[in-house]
């Protein structure tokens, strides 16, 4: 039984209909981004379902979600900031950025913050080396790239995230 299929006949079938019938596989991408849209993060019995639907191996489906740094494996805060570590960013101060944002946040590479709003992770190229240390941030929906940063602008969005995160369970409870 195919849980993903049940739930999104609709909106796979749409999907599947971009592609001709003997190129389902170039269906594994948007069929992850439906898997992740739920809980942020692509659950491992997805895998083999969306093998399934597109005819390759769950080993073909696990390339694709490890390869690209928008598709999430593991649970995360409900911001995910991305710190491009790079060779090239490296040499811009990418390494000492993601470790004092770390220590400004009160995690390391991999934790959530205390709030749940936010994860840090170290990737590899976002495609910005000339304007590093940047991150890419990913959450509710959108992706969102800040090049040149210091720590101090970061916190600025971070606060920024989270004065709109307070109004907005104001505006539900309130």
């Amino acid at each position: 039984m195919n849980e993903l299929y049940q739930k999104h006949e609709t909106e796979i079938n749409e999907i599947l209909s971009r592609y001709p019938e003997n190129f389902k596989r170039s269906a594994i991408m948007p069929l992850l981004f439906l898997a992740q849209r739920e809980k942020g993060f692509v659950p491992q019995e997805a895998l083999a379902q969306i093998a399934d639907i597109t005819g390759v191996s769950e080993t073909d489906v696990a390339s694709v979600l490890g390869f690209y740094s928008l598709f999430q494996e593991t649970p995360g805060g409900r911001y995910r900031i991305q710190v491009c570590t790079d060779l090239p960013c490296a040499l811009r101060g990418s390494e000492t950025y993601l470790k004092n944002l770390c220590e400004a946040l009160g995690v390391k590479t991999g934790e959530i913050t205390e709030d749940g709003l936010f994860s840090v992770e170290a990737v590899k190229c976002l495609a910005a080396c000339h304007r590093a240390p940047m991150f890419q941030l990913q959450g509710d929906g959108e992706i969102k790239y800040y090049e040149n940063q210091s720590v101090e602008l970061t916190m600025q969005i971070i606060e920024g995230i989270r004065a709109s995160v307070a109004s907005e369970k104001e505006g539900k409870h309130g």
